[in-house]
C-alpha cells in the first residue's frame, strides 16, 4: 500500500517458469508474465516487475537477456565471433565470467531493433500495480564488447547510453531501474561509468533508480569490491534512489552509506538471493532497524532482495517475496 513508510520491491528477473521453457509461445510468454506478476501482487510487494522475461530466448533458456537481449539488437555491433576475436577478449576485456565477447563494435551505434518501448506496452496492461522496468546500463554493457569504432571505453559507453536514453523517454513505468553489476570490481571507471548511466537517467520522466551488485551467476559472486570504494561512483548519480546489494554482505555495513547525498534514497537488500534458505519475517524486521540505526531516519525508501530471482527455483524465491513483505509489516507493526 502507498501508505507504508518503507516499500518493498522486486530487483527484477524470476525463475523462468518450466512450461514456459518446454512450450515457448507469445500466448505462453503472456501467461508467464501473468503468473511473475500475480505472485507479486498476491505477496503485497509494492513495487512489482514481470521478471524480466520479455527478454526470454527459448534458444537460451539458462540466461536472463541481461546482456546479449540488448548488445544482440543494436545497429553497430557483429556478433559473429571468430576464434581471433575469442582470445584477444580474453587477454583485454579482464571478463573471466565471461568466456566470449557479447559482440563486437564496427561502427557507429544505433537502436537498431532494439525495442524497450514495446516490451513495457506488453506487460504495463497485465497489472494494475505499480511497476518497475529494468534495463542494463551503459557501463556493464560496454565492459562485454569489443570495440572497433570508438577505440575508447568511456565514449563507448556513452554511445550506449545515448540508445538506452532514447528508449526509456517512451517508458513511463512509476520506477525505471538501471542495473550495473560490474562497477564493483572496477571503482577506477566511477566517473565515465556514472556519466553514461547519468545520460539514460536524464532521459527518464518517472521514478529514477539504479540498482548495484556485486553479480550473480550460479549463485557466486562475480566482482569483489566494498562500498567505500563505490562512494565516489555512487554520489555522482542523478537517480531518486539506488537499489543495493546488502544482506549478502551483512546489513552493517550499510553505515558507510549514511555519507550519500541526502537527497538519493536508499534501498536496501535484506533477501540474501545466492542462498536456497528462505529469511524470516523476524529476522527481515531485525535487518531493517539496523539498517535505520546506521542510516538515520527517513533515509531506507525501499526493501528488496539483493539481486534477481532467477538463478534459484520457484518455490524458494515465492517464499522469500513472501517473507520480504512480511518482515517489513512487522518492522511497521501491521
Amino acid at each position: 500500500m502507498p501508505g507504508h513508510t518503507i516499500q518493498t520491491t522486486v530487483v527484477g528477473s524470476y525463475p523462468v517458469p518450466d512450461w514456459l521453457r518446454a512450450y515457448p509461445s507469445a500466448q505462453a510468454l503472456i501467461d508467464a508474465i501473468r503468473v511473475v506478476l500475480k505472485t507479486q501482487e498476491e505477496a503485497g510487494i509494492d513495487v512489482i516487475a514481470d521478471g524480466e522475461l520479455c527478454r526470454f530466448d527459448v534458444n537460451h533458456p539458462e540466461t536472463n537477456g541481461m546482456i546479449d537481449y540488448f548488445i544482440g539488437k543494436m545497429d553497430g555491433i557483429s556478433t559473429e565471433i571468430s576464434r581471433r576475436i575469442l582470445s584477444e577478449f580474453r587477454r583485454e576485456a579482464g571478463l573471466a565470467y565471461r568466456t566470449a565477447p557479447a559482440g563486437v563494435v564496427t561502427g557507429p551505434l544505433g537502436e537498431g531493433t532494439l525495442n524497450l518501448p514495446a516490451d513495457y506496452r506488453t506487460v504495463r496492461p497485465l497489472t494494475r500495480s505499480r511497476l518497475k522496468f529494468t534495463l542494463t546500463g551503459p557501463h556493464m554493457l560496454s565492459k562485454v564488447l569489443m570495440d572497433r569504432h570508438y577505440k575508447n571505453r568511456p565514449d563507448l559507453a556513452m554511445a550506449i547510453a545515448d540508445v538506452l536514453a532514447t528508449q526509456v523517454t517512451e517508458i513511463d513505468a512509476d520506477v525505471v531501474q538501471v542495473d550495473e553489476a560490474n562497477i564493483p570490481g572496477h571503482p577506477d571507471e566511477a566517473e565515465w561509468a556514472a556519466a553514461a548511466i547519468n545520460r539514460v537517467l536524464d532521459a527518464v520522466r518517472t521514478e529514477k533508480a539504479v540498482h548495484v551488485c556485486f553479480g550473480n551467476y550460479g549463485g557466486q559472486t562475480v566482482q569483489q569490491g566494498t562500498w567505500e570504494a563505490l562512494m565516489p561512483f555512487l554520489s555522482a548519480l542523478r537517480a531518486d534512489h539506488l537499489v543495493l546489494e546488502c544482506k549478502r554482505w551483512g546489513v552493517e555495513t550499510t553505515a558507510i552509506l549514511r555519507d550519500l547525498p541526502k537527497k538519493i534514497k536508499l534501498g536496501i537488500g535484506v533477501i540474501d538471493i545466492k542462498d536456497n534458505r528462505v529469511e524470516t519475517p523476524d529476522e527481515i524486521a531485525r535487518d531493517i532497524e539496523t539498517v535505520i540505526v546506521h542510516l538515520g531516519p527517513h533515509r531506507l525508501a525501499y526493501v528488496h532482495p539483493d539481486c534477481g530471482f532467477w538463478m534459484l527455483q520457484r518455490s524458494v524465491a515465492d517464499h522469500k517475496i513472501e517473507a520480504l513483505v512480511k518482515g517489513r509489516d512487522l518492522f511497521e507493526g501491521i
